[in-house]
């Protein structure tokens, strides 16, 4: 099944990346800065909470400006959910867990039946309905549950253009419930580990959760959550789509770990050469080797377009697989930037 979220299509070939706006939307300036910046740089689709009338009421600003699919996240009040349809939001994020009762989703239904609004019922963990709880232990089981009666209220009123989320701070609890929802629901899946906590941790929860997922075949958009800005949710993201071959990247940079025989502060040349490429457009797709030494500089640089193995001093610069020169360590960045140059779209 395919759920159009207005350019983009959740259930396809193609995985949105998705992320969540950090800061009230009534800041519609700097909404809408975060929202075109994160639109260049590989954002999809972008979630917006909706927490009062307030928000609300700069949602419907940003939903006229915005180069990209805006989401309403809602909990609480159903009353919202209906505001943010008829604003014309793209797609509508709704919690069993807190929504309430049967009447007020049927009203959320009816609404997005109007509209021909897509629904993302999401189900997290940690706010899953007190009278499932009573009725099973498991977690996994509690949130399958809450899925089948909350489809069950979508299903009563004949809407079914839905997306379903399941979602755990727990990396085996997400990729579990998400193996079982695979198997039972015929609806395209939001995956992800939630509160996977700051850059460094979350990023490895991630990428194993998000890229076992996504190499069995399970999972149609993705929103990698950090405690971070919105733009390191983005980049973790490309980077597990890169890594598991459902993206291509301009460039790939191959890096050693560095040991006792490095000279050169590789992290520092690393992060260089990367600002360096940042928004450049290049005739092919590059891939560059910087190593710290001679050991494997050599053979890495042969299979890359350029690279480096670092010395005492003076460093190795290699291209298409031949060292072309030796250049003192301070001029490397330098050098390094001149062959970006001769591969730099005009």
């Amino acid at each position: 099944m395919e759920i159009k979220v207005r350019n983009q299509i959740i259930g396809g070939s193609y995985i949105p990346i998705q992320t969540m706006l950090k800061n009230p939307v009534w800041d519609v300036d700097l909404s809408m800065e975060k929202i075109i910046r994160l639109s260049k740089s590989g954002c999809d689709i972008i979630r917006i909470t909706i927490p009062d009338e307030k928000a609300l009421q700069g949602l419907k600003t940003v939903i006229k400006k915005s180069p990209i699919p805006i989401v309403a996240d809602i909990h609480f009040d159903y009353r919202l959910a209906i505001g943010s349809i008829e604003a014309g939001v793209d797609k509508v994020r709704i919690n069993p867990g807190n929504i309430g009762d049967k009447s007020k989703v049927k009203k959320v239904i009816e609404c997005l039946k109007y509209h021909n609004t897509p629904v993302r019922i999401g189900i997290n963990k940690g706010s899953l309905p007190e009278h499932l709880k009573k009725l099973h232990k498991d977690p996994i089981d509690i949130m399958i549950a809450a899925a089948k009666e909350e489809i069950g209220y979508f299903l009563e009123e004949g809407y079914e253009n839905i997306v379903l989320s399941f979602k755990s701070s727990t990396v085996m609890e997400t990729i579990h419930v998400n193996r079982e929802a695979a198997k039972l629901f015929g609806y395209p899946l939001h995956i992800g580990v939630t509160e996977a906590g700051d850059l460094s941790d979350g990023t490895i929860k991630n990428a194993i959760g998000i890229g076992t997922l996504l190499q069995e075949g399970i999972g149609n958009t993705i929103r990698v959550s950090l405690t971070a800005p919105e733009d390191d949710e983005i980049r973790v993201g490309k980077k597990i789509l890169e890594s598991i071959g459902l993206r291509s990247s301009d460039i790939d940079i191959i890096s050693c770990p560095t040991c006792g025989r490095t000279e050169i502060d590789l992290s520092e040349i690393v992060r260089k050469v990367k600002e360096c490429t940042a928004g450049r457009v290049f005739t092919k797709k590059l891939k560059i080797a910087i190593m710290g030494c001679i050991v494997n500089g050599p053979g890495e640089a042969s299979e890359c377009d350029f690279g480096i193995a670092g010395g005492v001093d003076k460093s190795l610069i290699f291209k298409d697989g031949k060292k072309i020169k030796t250049v003192h360590n301070n001029d490397i960045i330098e050098e390094l930037g001149l062959i970006l140059e001769e591969y730099t779209k005009q």
